[in-house]
């Protein structure tokens, strides 16, 4: 019986993978850069501040995030690598002209593997590797730009860093309801909408490494 390598179920067209990891695979790589570029407003504070934050001292900028800068750097050479290894094994061995920019050599890179994708899917014993290292790094980067909501109770958010008239922080928990677009907490009433989620989670991270 063909199994598809990355569902493991049965597959009548024999391929490496079943038509509906095909298809699900060629999503993850369209969206990939639209991911990319989502990571952007959370590389580095947003200049925006919520309600009630005065007393830590303003909006004073903060360093850019290390970890999402990792990550970005992550998906092009991730992206890059499996281009490399589909042209080696398809013994290609004139490389294309290399696009300027970080941006340009994560689209060339969707681009090119895209383009191997008939290859992959039917002949690459490689494919279902492939496939579930772009699932997993789809899911990482879908998880910060646009986190699961819990439809009952909302998506946690993390405590609210807002600051008392008395200097004390509000530390309620936050949630993000389902189908709503403004983190409200339910205790302080401070609203915080999409464009100050980068600063939310860096006074989170904030208070958090202040409380260890």
């Amino acid at each position: 019986m063909d199994l598809c390598q990355l569902c493991d179920q049965h597959d009548p067209t024999g391929s490496q993978l079943c038509p509906a990891c095909t298809t699900a695979t060629r999503v993850r790589l369209e969206c990939l850069p639209a991911l990319y570029d989502g990571l952007l407003p959370f590389l580095a504070p947003s200049s925006a501040i919520g309600q009630g934050r005065s007393g830590k001292g303003g909006h004073a900028p903060l360093p850019v995030r290390e970890d999402i800068l990792d990550l970005r750097g992550v998906m092009v050479g991730t992206l890059e690598d499996w281009l490399s290894a589909v042209r080696q094994e398809r013994g290609m061995r004139q490389h294309p002209a290399r696009r300027r920019g970080v941006d340009g050599r994560l689209d060339a890179a969707v681009e090119g593997l895209l383009r191997h994708m008939p290859w992959i899917t039917v002949s690459w014993s490689e494919a279902g590797l492939f496939a579930g290292e772009i699932r997993d790094l789809a899911r990482d980067v879908q998880s910060i730009v646009a986190p699961a909501v819990d439809t009952v109770r909302g998506t946690r958010i993390g405590t609210c860093p807002a600051v008392h008239d008395d200097g004390g922080v509000c530390g309620a928990v936050l949630r993000l309801g389902h189908g709503e677009t403004v983190v409200r907490c339910d205790w302080c009433s401070t609203a915080w909408p999409p464009a100050t989620w980068a600063q939310l989670k860096a006074w989170q991270d904030e208070d958090q490494a202040a409380a260890a």
